[in-house]
């Protein structure tokens, strides 16, 4: 069922994409969990909520960053991440196609000219795509669900809610998600102390939530800087397609070492100069939340040397078809993320403390640029003086 909004009209963004069709092709398509029994899964979901809301002290102690303690964390199994997914991922796409689409109409009327879109047929083309796109998003969620431990989504609606939202219903909070049979599936197969692994991850994930809470315009800085290349990575469908054929060519360099996937194939030099300076902010959040995890030592996570050093092994071991699918998802960026964002954190504490790289939360004017990020000296000196 499509859902409509208060003046009867079907909002946008449910016309371009069937969002539960998405739902039940993920569903259908995503690996099952490791068996576990009812009483360890139950102990295990128990277990993962409480360390939720200890690691928050932790975080707080290491960086110096003291907020009140995560009692929401919300554990979930891959179907749920799915739901959750498919929910954050239809809010954050309603704003910036409203956006496209108004800035079409408002160029073709001042030209006069009428787009096959509008025209007869339409309506057969649009619900076949619709379904199309549907099914292709639920294919990606299905390929991503088993490999994510946790995520903290600063602007997503309630992930336990429907994956299609009323439009005019306010966004939830920030919501911490762990999927737990993804953190059972790794502990096994690495062979890890469970409780040390469950609070290494939440101890990550905890972190970017204690980000946005200690730099609450963070989330609208990123909401807005994602919405706005979002609106014109989409543009209009004969500019959509002259990049598809453009990336086509250059697909062979997606692939490669340093590729960036299918967001850099399709963006133009200056949608990459946008890209560039999200990255630059994800960097920073993402390597600041693994030297948190890291620094909190044997104290909090006895056996942190073991967890780090096989976990990093498995992050660089994957076979050939899956790296491939990893970097045309632009994935294997992701990963350079973690080792770039954390070198600059480390180099910004080396020289003036965790209380100095917590001014990087004062305003969007302190994140670093993408040349500081591999040059921590230069943050400092423009941030500190």
């Amino acid at each position: 069922m499509t859902p409509v909004t208060s003046s009867g009209q079907t909002p946008l963004v449910d016309q371009l994409v069937d969002w539960e069709l998405a739902v039940t092709v993920a569903g259908r398509l995503v690996a099952p969990g490791p068996p576990v029994s009812r009483a360890e899964a139950d102990r295990a979901v128990a277990q993962l909520r409480r360390l939720a809301e200890r690691a928050t002290g932790h975080v707080g102690e290491t960086t110096g960053l003291h907020v009140a303690p995560d009692t929401g964390a919300v554990v979930v199994d891959r179907p749920g991440w799915v739901r959750a997914n498919v929910a954050a991922f239809r809010e954050l796409l309603a704003a910036p196609l409203v956006a496209a689409r108004d800035a079409r109409r408002a160029k073709d009327a001042e030209s006069g000219r009428t787009r096959r879109e509008d025209g007869p047929g339409a309506a057969a083309a649009t619900a076949l795509a619709r379904r199309a796109s549907g099914a292709e998003v639920g294919a990606l969620l299905a390929y991503l669900a088993p490999r994510v431990l946790g995520q903290y989504d600063p602007f997503g609606p309630d992930p336990t809610g429907s994956p299609t939202p009323s439009p005019e219903a306010p966004a939830e909070p920030g919501r911490l998600l762990l999927v737990a049979p993804n953190v059972v599936h790794v502990e096994r197969e690495l062979g890890l102390r469970p409780r040390d692994f469950r609070l290494w991850v939440c101890l990550h994930e905890e972190t970017h939530r204690v980000q946005f809470a200690s730099a609450p315009w963070l989330a609208g800085h990123l909401r807005s800087r994602t919405e706005g290349l979002v609106s014109d990575v989409v543009g209009g469908p004969g500019e959509l397609a002259a990049r598809l054929r453009d990336a086509a060519a250059r697909l062979p360099a997606a692939l490669g070492e340093g590729g960036d996937g299918l967001v850099g194939l399709l963006a133009t030099p200056e949608q990459r100069a946008v890209i560039e300076e999200v990255t630059a902010v994800m960097s920073l959040l993402e390597g600041h939340a693994d030297v948190v995890m890291d620094e909190v030592g044997p104290g909090v996570v006895p056996s942190v040397d073991t967890i780090r050093r096989r976990f990093s092994a498995r992050r660089g071991g994957r076979p050939g078809l899956d790296r491939v699918v990893r970097r045309l998802l632009g994935m294997d960026a992701k990963m350079r993320q973690y080792t770039d964002g954390a070198g600059f954190v480390r180099g910004v504490v080396a020289d003036v403390g965790h209380e100095g790289l917590n001014a990087v939360w004062s305003g969007p004017e302190a994140l670093p640029t993408p040349g500081e990020i591999a040059d921590p000296r230069a943050w400092v000196t423009r941030v500190h003086g």
